[in-house]
């Protein structure tokens, strides 16, 4: 088995993805299958953006039922493209020493929430479930820390204009 080749890791290594902060977050539709919608030119509007798919608009329910999962989880900007998710996501993990019990005797310290990893594993085991396509999304996805108000602001922007420059896309395939 030396020759297979090493998986390689997309997350920054002793990282701790629990921490409050913003994420750039992209999720991909496995085959890259142009299944959540496509982008056109809406009626009343003049600007392309991505008219949903029942999948895609499935995958849009579930996206913003992730804060009523997880309260410490804001998705403050996504778009759904007709084979991928961007999303920036917000935490603001509770991290205030607070003692919780446990099941046991002994009580643990509430350190923190949910991990990005976590909360995109059930986002995906949740929209698979109620797409009902076994092997809908690319294994894992791509995460990006945003670390400034320059960087947040670029990726927002990024995130606004993406349907616009579909066909310059990295993951443009035509239909």
């Amino acid at each position: 088995m030396g020759n297979l080749p090493e998986r390689k890791h997309t997350r920054l290594q002793d990282y701790d993805y629990s921490q409050n902060g913003a994420y750039f977050i992209t999720v991909c539709v496995g085959g890259g299958r142009n299944l959540l919608g496509v982008v056109a030119v809406g009626a009343g509007s003049t600007r392309p953006s991505c008219l949903l798919s029942p999948y895609g608009r499935i995958v849009e329910r579930d996206i913003q039922l992730l804060s009523e999962k997880y309260p410490s989880v804001v998705i403050d900007k996504y778009v759904i493209m007709p084979n991928h998710v961007h999303c920036i996501m917000i935490l603001e993990n509770i991290s205030d020493g607070r003692v919780d019990p446990a099941p046991t005797d002994n009580n643990v310290v509430n350190q923190s929430g949910p991990s990005v990893t976590r909360i995109m594993g059930y986002f995906k085991y949740q929209t698979t479930k109620d797409i009902a396509i076994p092997g809908f999304w690319q294994r894992s996805y791509n995460d990006h820390i945003i670390r400034d108000e320059a960087d947040y602001q670029r990726i927002w922007q990024y995130i606004d204009e993406n349907p616009p420059r579909w066909t310059i896309d990295k993951y443009y395939i035509a239909n």
